[in-house]
């Protein structure tokens, strides 16, 4: 159950919020119809994270619109993801002193990061350093989510004693992200030595017959180390909002 739904509970169940109120912010509208825009406002209610905004495609009027309401209706945290430069500049004008823009992983921030509050801590780690801009936009969307990211970069297989040199921290993690191009070998190879589940990222990089990152695709989904998963090719977002999930899971009991 949702961090915000419990909140609405624990203030009945304390007394410093009437049923009545209570059953106003839930019945408030669940989106917002702005035109070319139908913002979500019961995502975080219903998914445990808020709604993401996706920059790519979307004009950066479009964004700061977007944006604008998600704040009205009092979400504390606004992650863009896909943001040029050039938009982030448009959106900064239009919300001024609002946008912290983070260039190599083409994130925006709007508000806070959240104090981290998983169950540990999510490693972001990459085969080289032509990976950072995919792991960066991975370790921003997991920290922006609430969780501790720990990150080890340009550990790949090219030099294995760099990757064995952080086995304290890949042992300890939750849940591990593992980034790489190429033939896309490090996600097996952490999944030889964790015992968390491992979110492979295969990325772009790579020579000719690496086909924009399909050779390091197709090695990841046949990894022989059991529990290991794969997102898709450059997907940091997808990798780093999976990891939050798993960082944040609660006991089920029957």
């Amino acid at each position: 159950m949702h961090n915000s739904l419990k909140e609405i509970l624990k203030s009945v169940s304390e007394g410093t919020l009437s049923v009545e109120e209570a059953a106003l912010r839930l019945k408030a509208a669940p989106f917002e119809d702005i035109g070319y825009a139908k913002v979500d406002l019961h995502r975080a209610v219903r998914k445990g994270v808020a709604e993401v905004i996706y920059g790519a495609g979307k004009t950066a009027e479009q964004i700061a619109g977007i944006a604008k309401v998600m704040r009205e209706n009092g979400q504390k945290a606004i992650l863009i993801t896909r943001l040029s430069a050039e938009k982030a500049a448009a959106v900064e004008e239009a919300l001024p002193g609002l946008l912290d823009y983070r260039k190599d992983a083409g994130i925006g921030l709007i508000g806070d990061l959240p104090e981290p509050d998983g169950i540990g801590s999510i490693v972001v780690c990459t085969g080289g350093t032509s990976d950072l801009p995919v792991a960066e936009e991975a370790a921003l969307t997991a920290e922006a989510l609430g969780n501790k990211v720990i990150r080890l970069y340009d550990v790949g297989v090219a030099g294995l004693h760099r990757t064995l040199a952080h086995l304290e921290e890949i042992m300890s993690a939750s849940v591990i992200i593992a980034i790489a191009g190429m033939e896309g070998a490090l996600a097996s190879v952490i999944g030889g030595l964790a015992d968390c589940p491992v979110i492979a990222v295969p990325t772009s990089v790579g020579y000719g017959a690496s086909f924009g990152g399909l050779s390091a695709l197709l090695s990841m989904l046949n990894s022989c180390a059991s529990g290991v998963t794969v997102v898709n090719i450059d997907n940091g977002f997808g990798a780093g909002y999976s990891a939050s999930l798993i960082n944040h899971m609660e006991g089920k009991q029957s």
